[in-house]
């Protein structure tokens, strides 16, 4: 059972800052103060703007030190792939947003994957992971990689966990997290999984705007803001404290190719899925370039234009997107508002050594 407590009190109150856009009036949930979220007796202060009662944290996988500390050196290590050079942090580098700079990641002997590597922050808000929701949770999505053969290219999770079993410094590490419960695909998957959790980025400009440091954001940001719930209707999708709905729409991104990525499609079988893709965080988006479900918008400029023209249409193109008539000045104020969603994110420094 997750549940939530307040670190401490501004005006000793829990405020909803009113934001005008425009004729529009949107309500922002804010406090000014950062929220805990505990998972038994573990805990951990959430930095200021994320809401801990919207954590998901499976009751299978309660945190804790243990487990999260097992999950990180897990997720840094490269043993866990056929040829040793391939980690989780390969494709999410802590220092790209826990994405990758590249349009799609390099997995072992070079091979390319089809899309562009998701943020791992805040991962701790959602529920279904990838592009197109294909895993119920982040144990799930952790699973994935480890045999995709073009990703880190284990012949099996057994031999994933063969090869976890072989380095003797591990075994105290799991016997610490799950007690005297042998090594499994499970375990391995639930301490990754427990690690990604911790991986959140709140008290950025943007936050400390609403909390009431009215200096914390440029006068462009501002009309940024205003532009995101008004005219721009980016609030559509990019909705709540983490910027995103979590679910899936079709913007037209790859839609004009001769055989385009169906996207959610592929999982659901519904016409109305087909070039479907999740809503993205856009917390921490200047670090996370290239944009889109396939790398294809180097810039946020870019992304922004793309938006302004209406997405590519097509059958399936989602209602919400249509031509938006942005002036230049408009544009450069909704990069700025973007550019002022860029917060702190916790326990992302690497291991400085891994088991042996």
């Amino acid at each position: 059972m997750i549940t939530v407590a307040v670190a401490a009190a501004v005006c000793g109150v829990l405020a909803a800052i009113q934001v005008y856009a425009g004729e529009d009036t949107v309500a922002v949930a804010g406090t000014g103060t950062p929220q805990v979220v505990t998972s038994g007796s573990w805990k951990m202060t959430l930095p200021l703007g994320l809401q801990a009662d919207a954590a998901n944290i499976p009751a299978d996988n309660p945190m804790s030190d243990d487990k999260i500390a097992l999950g990180k050196l897990l997720y840094f290590d490269p043993r866990m792939s056929k040829d040793k050079t391939i980690s989780c942090a390969s494709c999410h580098l802590p220092y790209h947003g826990f994405t990758d700079p590249h349009r799609t990641s390099a997995g072992v002997g070079g091979k390319l994957g089809a899309r562009n590597s998701p943020t791992v922050i805040n991962r701790l808000f959602s529920a279904d992971q990838f592009w197109d929701g294909r895993a119920e949770s982040l144990e799930k999505q952790a699973h994935g990689p480890l045999v995709n053969p073009v990703e880190m290219a284990m012949g099996s999770h057994n031999d994933v966990v063969g090869r976890i079993k072989a380095i003797k410094g591990y075994a105290a590490l799991f016997k610490k997290a799950f007690g005297d419960e042998p090594i499994t695909m499970d375990h391995i998957a639930k301490a990754i999984a427990a690690y990604e959790r911790t991986v959140v980025s709140g008290n950025s400009a943007f936050d400390r705007y609403l909390a009431g440091d009215k200096d914390a954001m440029s006068p462009s940001a501002v009309r940024g803001w205003e532009l995101f719930n008004g005219k721009a209707n980016c609030k559509t999708c990019h909705a709540s404290f983490n910027f995103t709905d979590e679910n899936y729409r079709n913007i037209g991104v790859g839609m004009d190719k001769p055989k385009p990525d169906l996207g959610r499609y592929e999982q659901t079988k519904k016409e109305g899925d087909k070039g479907a893709f999740k809503t993205p965080t856009l917390r921490n988006i200047v670090q996370t370039a290239p944009y889109m479900h396939d790398g294809s918008e180097e810039t946020l400029a870019e992304v922004i234009e793309f938006y302004d023209k209406g997405g590519v249409k097509n059958p399936a193109l989602s209602a919400d997107i249509k031509p938006l008539n942005l002036t230049p000045q408009e544009k450069r104020d909704l990069v700025a508002l973007l550019e002022a969603l860029t917060g702190e994110v916790n326990n992302m420094t690497p291991p400085e050594k891994l088991p042996q």
